[in-house]
């Protein structure tokens, strides 16, 4: 398993991003979450296999890609602490 940690830079805040978000990884295997940060920029972290992570972000992006500007993308090995991505725990964190 594999975790993603993105941040995406743009207008990105104050859009429903974070709900979009939240809305892209149901029916996916994917756990971890999405936050605002205080410098504007939203941060995702999920964890799953890497083709359901590549869903996950290519639809976030078709539906909000007009308003990133710049997206970070660091790969690792999953940890676990954010769940089973089978169990579909994905959320908001403020």
């Amino acid at each position: 398993m594999t975790r993603y940690t993105v941040h995406f830079s743009g207008r990105v805040q104050g859009v429903g991003f974070r709900a979009t978000a939240v809305e892209a990884s149901r029916g996916r295997a994917v756990s971890g979450y999405v936050q605002n940060l205080p410098d504007g920029r939203v941060r995702l972290v999920a964890e799953g296999e890497e083709a359901e992570l590549d869903a996950f972000l290519e639809a976030v992006k078709q539906r909000m890609g007009r308003l990133i500007e710049r997206t970070q993308l660091d790969r690792g090995e999953a940890t676990g602490e954010l769940g089973r991505p089978e169990e579909n725990r994905f959320g908001m964190r403020a």
